[in-house]
């Protein structure tokens, strides 16, 4: 059974998912329902097999109506980060040429100013609550048939990531070449044999649900009948109540969110009950080991991490008796063949450092509208070994060890922030003559946005100076990406080129 109709016949009554601060739920005969609701009213609206849905909300059940009526009608679902500003918002509903946007109440604002910007897709949709410009979700769905069409091809979601020159890039993955009754997403299979999600898991999913991992693995649970428990957003002690509250089996964390918890008082710690738990899984950054042993200390050994991207062009993963023996590996793989190739794409021997490749039987994704950087990621001899820009290397048991990025791409709190982005927005800035703009290493964070600004000649530096830049990137990208410091200093590495050497500046800083 691959899907929540399947688990509707045999228990429609069965909780599909909660939102854990609230108690609301969501069964699978009415995750069945709405689905097909929206499916026939998406096909209605004219959307046909390969077009897009674009959604933009916070963590919200309404979520998981959208993602499966795209699944069972061959759409691709774009959910948006709901943090980004409307320009941003409004670029990747336009790149990815969205026929549909369905949106939040909670996110009028946002959603209002996208429109504002002459951004309009022929179907609009609001749900909890009315939106100036859109149609009532609520309303159409309850005139829509409640019969699933004839005909379902597979959906597959088409999630953006940051681009280095400022733009995020669609992932469009090829459509699964299944009808929806099968299964068309490998994760699917992956995480019931090497997770051992099923029928009976209950997992916890405390990140934004518009990042790959928690709308995919969301996805992947109910293909499996589990009960997805969801958190409006990360809080420790909110994390650890609904463990012991919902009796939590399977969760999905990144390192930031461990230290916070580790940072709870330990009488706190002692008397979370984490009993439940049979699997923590963590990814989307690198763990510090001290961290994850600290982890396993508290929860014992149910920690599994892997590795993986939005790409989905592969996946290692490690538990923590392998980890253990091996600290510091994200394992060895489950989907794909790795190959560590230097900079000419000549492989390279057992140990050796280089860039990581994935291998798989045909080409597993596409950048959406920018086949140079599709093109990029892609091995020069082999179409089908891509790369994530990562560089490690493997050893003589096949463990993969991850040593850097080959772009300095920072990674904050399990969030991707590519720095190019943050200093094109203070390249106008009047104050500023030059800037860099790199990740620092942060005990809680794993990395800070921290910019290095060369001032113009005869401005006064200084807190508040600081302070206004920080506003100043703020007001025009999302605030996650600003600076968390700024420090003045008299030059930036360059090359004669113009290259800033942000190797050389990291050195520098990096213990500072």
């Amino acid at each position: 059974m691959t899907h929540p109709g399947a688990h509707a016949a045999q228990n429609p009554d069965k909780i599909a998912a909660i939102l854990a601060e609230t108690g609301e739920r969501v069964t699978y005969a009415e995750l069945e329902e709405r689905s097909v609701r929206l499916a026939n009213v998406l096909r209605e609206a004219g959307l046909r097999p390969g077009d897009v849905v674009a959604l933009l909300s916070e963590n919200n059940l309404r979520v998981f109506e959208v993602y499966w009526a795209a699944m069972r009608s061959g759409l691709y679902v774009t959910a948006i980060n709901h943090n980004l500003v409307a320009e941003e918002a409004g670029y990747i509903v336009a790149d990815s040429g969205a026929a549909a946007l369905v949106v939040s109440a909670g996110k009028a604002d946002v959603a209002k100013a996208v429109l504002a910007t002459g951004v309009r897709p022929g179907l609009l949709l609001s749900y909890d609550g009315p939106v100036d410009g859109f149609g009532s979700y609520e309303e159409a769905l309850a005139s829509a048939s409640d019969v699933a069409p004839a005909d379902q091809p597979h959906g597959a979601p088409m999630l953006y990531s940051s681009g280095t020159t400022g733009r995020p890039k669609g992932v469009r993955p090829p459509l699964p070449p299944v009808p929806f009754t099968e299964i068309g997403d490998p994760l699917v299979g992956l995480i019931g044999q090497a997770f051992g999600v099923g029928p009976d898991t209950v997992y916890l999913t405390p990140a934004p649900i518009y990042h790959a991992a928690p709308l995919r693995w969301c996805g992947a649970v109910h293909a499996h009948g589990g009960t997805v428990v969801m958190l409006r957003r990360f809080d420790a002690a909110a994390a650890l109540d609904a463990i012991a509250r919902h009796r939590v089996t399977h969760a999905q964390f990144v390192p930031t969110m461990f230290v916070r918890m580790l940072h709870l008082p330990q009488e706190q710690r002692d008397a979370a009950d984490v009993s439940s738990l049979r699997v923590a899984v963590h990814a989307a950054a690198p763990c510090p080991v001290d961290v994850k042993q600290a982890m396993i200390d508290w929860w014992g050994p149910i920690l599994v991490e892997y590795y993986a991207g939005t790409e989905g062009n592969g996946l290692t993963m490690t538990d923590s008796a392998t980890w253990l023996t091996k600290p510091g590996t994200v394992g060895r793989p489950l989907l794909g063949v790795l190959h560590i190739c230097d900079d000419d794409g000549r492989e390279l021997p057992t140990g050796e450092i280089g860039t990581v490749y994935v291998e798989r039987e045909t080409v597993p994704f596409e950048y959406h509208n920018d086949p140079e950087k599709t093109k990029a990621a892609q091995h020069p001899e082999h179409e089908t070994w891509t790369t994530l820009g990562d560089i490690g290397y493997v050893d003589g048991d096949g463990f993969l060890f991850l040593t850097d990025r080959k772009s300095f791409m920072i990674i904050s709190g399990g969030v991707n922030i590519y720095p190019q982005e943050t200093e094109n927005a203070l390249a106008l800035h009047p104050a500023v003559h030059d800037v860099a703009v790199i990740g620092l290493p942060d005990p809680e964070m794993g990395e800070r946005v921290t910019a290095f600004v060369q001032p113009r000649a005869g401005v006064a530096t200084g807190p508040e100076l600081e302070q206004e830049i920080i506003a100043f990137v703020k007001s025009r990208i999302a605030g996650y990406k600003a600076p968390r410091s700024v420090r003045f200093v008299e030059d930036l590495p360059r090359t004669e080129t113009g290259k800033l050497v942000k190797g050389e500046l990291r050195a520098r800083y990096a213990t500072t």
